[in-house]
C-alpha cells in the first residue's frame, strides 16, 4: 500500500489525480496461468486458480457440431499439433475472419471428437520455452469441462471461482450457423450462473452481440476495446470514439464495464517508458462502468523499459511493478498471464466464508 501511495503522489505531481478503485481489483487469469503453462488448457486454468486468481478467462469458439471449446482463435495451427496429423492435411484452408485473411486449420471444420484427437501446445515457445515441456499433455478443453473444473476447485478450495468468457468472432460464427451466445448462456445457466452477483463476466470486441444478449441475462457484460481499431461488426466506428465520455455513456446502456488494452489507460512515452495516464478510468467511472485492463505479462518483451530486467527479452522483469502503476490510476481489474506477479501487486485474496 505504501508503494501504491507513492505512485499516486507521483501521478498527482504530474497533474493527474488517480481514481482509486473502491474494492480490491479483480484478478483475471488471462487464458489461465499462461506464463507457466500452455494457454487455454485445463492445467493452465487449474494452476491459475491455485495461485489465487479470482476468475479464469476462456476464449470460446465453436466446433463443426456446435460445441464450445477454448482457443484464443478458431485458427489452431499455433496452439495444437494439427499440422502433424496427415488425416487433416486437406482441411488446411484460407478464410476471411473479421476482414482479415487467415490461413490454417479452423475449429469450425472439425467435430469435437476430431478436435479431441489433437494435443495442445505452447503458442509462444520462443519466449516461453519452459512451457513447451508441457506440449502434448492435454487436449483442447470444452466449456463444459472448464465449468466442471471450476466446480471441483470450488469444492476443494472452499471458495468461489469466477469465469470471464470471451465470445470470439461472434458475427462470423453466427453467419456460418454456429452462434456462440445461446450455448454459452445455456451452459452458464445450467451451472447456476444467472445473476449479476455471480462471478461471471461475458466479454466481446463486438457490440451487437452484447446488445443482443443484454435483455437475456443479468450476468455482467464487458465491452472490449483496443487502440487504433474498431468493433468488427460496426464498420466505420472506432474504439477511440467509444472511449470518449459520450461513447462510454452509450456503452453503459448495455454493458457493465470495459476491457481495454493497457495503453488506453497509460500509454508508452519516450524510451518506451510509461507516460502519464489518460482520463479513461475517470471517464468510465463517471459513466458507471468498471475498467479492466489487458494484458500484463512478465517477460521483458512485453514490459515498459523501467520494469525490464536485463537485455534478454525472454527474461522476466517486474510485472508487479508495472501493475502497481495501473492500480494507482484506479483500475477495477486486470488480466495477467502471471497470477503470482499480479498477487504481488494487489495482495492475496481476502478470506471469505466457505463456498457451499
Amino acid at each position: 500500500m505504501k508503494i501504491r501511495l507513492v505512485i499516486a503522489l507521483l501521478l498527482g505531481s504530474m497533474g493527474v489525480m488517480p481514481a482509486v478503485a473502491a474494492e480490491r481489483p479483480l484478478l483475471i487469469a488471462h487464458r489461465g496461468a499462461s506464463a507457466d503453462r500452455p494457454e487455454h488448457t485445463l492445467m493452465a486454468y487449474k494452476l491459475a486458480i491455485e495461485q489465487g486468481a479470482d476468475v479464469i478467462e476462456p476464449d470460446l469458439v465453436s466446433t463443426k457440431d456446435g460445441h464450445l471449446v477454448a482457443r484464443h482463435e478458431n485458427e489452431i495451427s499455433s496452439t495444437t499439433n494439427v499440422a502433424d496429423h496427415p488425416e487433416f492435411a486437406t482441411r488446411r484452408t484460407t478464410k476471411l475472419i473479421d476482414g482479415q485473411k487467415m490461413e490454417g486449420w479452423f475449429t469450425e471444420d472439425f467435430t469435437l471428437a476430431e478436435l479431441k484427437t489433437l494435443r495442445a501446445k505452447e503458442r509462444l515457445p520462443q519466449l516461453r520455452p519452459a512451457n513447451a515441456a508441457f506440449d502434448g499433455q492435454e487436449s483442447i478443453p470444452t466449456l463444459d469441462e472448464i465449468l466442471a473444473l471450476v466446480k471441483t476447485e470450488e469444492a476443494r478450495l472452499g471458495r468461489r471461482v469466477g469465469l470471464y468468457p470471451e465470445t470470439k468472432h461472434p458475427s462470423y460464427f453466427r453467419g456460418i450457423g454456429l452462434p456462440l451466445e445461446e450455448p454459452l448462456l445455456a451452459a452458464l445457466a445450467k451451472a447456476g450462473y444467472r445473476e449479476k452477483s455471480d462471478p461471471v463476466f461475458i466479454q466481446s470486441f463486438e457490440v451487437g452481440n452484447l446488445q443482443a444478449i443484454r435483455p437475456r441475462t443479468r450476468l455482467r457484460l464487458i465491452q472490449l476495446m483496443a487502440p487504433e481499431q474498431g468493433p468488427p461488426d460496426k464498420p466505420g466506428e472506432t474504439y477511440a470514439a467509444m472511449a470518449t465520455p459520450a461513447g462510454l455513456k452509450a456503452i453503459a446502456r448495455y454493458a457493465d464495464g470495459i476491457g481495454v488494452e493497457r495503453a488506453m489507460v497509460i500509454p508508452r512515452g519516450e524510451g518506451d517508458k510509461l507516460a502519464a495516464p489518460t482520463s479513461l478510468v475517470a471517464d468510465a467511472h463517471t459513466a458507471g462502468l468498471q475498467v479492466h485492463v489487458w494484458t500484463f505479462r512478465p517477460e521483458n518483451y512485453f514490459l515498459p523499459t523501467e520494469f525490464r530486467s536485463g537485455a534478454d527479452l525472454r527474461a522476466r522483469g517486474d510485472e508487479a511493478g508495472e501493475i502497481r502503476v495501473f492500480l494507482a490510476a484506479g483500475i477495477d481489474g486486470l488480466f495477467s498471464d502471471s497470477v503470482t506477479e499480479a498477487v504481488k501487486a494487489i495482495g492475496p485474496r481476502p478470506k471469505a466464508a466457505p463456498h457451499p
